[in-house]
């Protein structure tokens, strides 16, 4: 599904990885990949529906959203490395260790979503996930991800 050729990704194209949809898709944009690491972009707007209800006037991205945007990156590596489809199969959260918030993400803010795969036995994978804003990190987490076949 993925030209080897082509290391990028287009919305149009996690759109076809992803099972997310609005409001829940995370991640704009795969700027570059491998076999293990990932790097892709979460544009923050003032429009997401998150910030009508955290703080309103003082409009923070709350850190499960960027532990989620983390998420979908790994799957999004996951895919690639397995040749898989969301049509075929699905990965879960299963667990978030070590998850450190070090600064706001604020509407504006272009997140910088790093993700390597630290490991992987049978349906489960090890990422480790850290986000960016101006090259400073705003999270770091641990994520284990289940990979699990979609029921027909």
């Amino acid at each position: 599904m993925l030209s080897e050729a082509n290391k990028t990704l287009t919305i149009h194209e996690i759109i076809k990885l992803l099972p997310h949809r609005y409001p829940f898709l995370m991640v704009d944009r795969v700027l570059d990949y491998n076999e293990m690491a990932l790097r892709a972009i979460k544009n923050v707007t003032a429009n997401e529906p998150c910030f009508m209800g955290h703080f309103p006037e003082n409009a923070v991205m709350p850190g499960v959203l960027i532990t989620e945007a983390l998420a979908q990156a790994g799957a999004i590596l996951a895919y690639t490395k397995t040749k898989s489809s969301p049509a075929e199969h699905i990965f879960f959260l299963a667990g978030i260790d070590n998850a450190k918030f070090k600064q706001m993400v604020i509407p504006g803010d272009q997140m910088v979503l790093n993700v390597e795969i630290t490991g992987h036995k049978a349906n489960f994978w090890k990422i480790h996930g850290e986000a960016t804003v101006e090259g400073k990190i705003v999270c770091s987490v641990d994520i284990l991800s289940a990979m699990r076949e979609v029921s027909q």
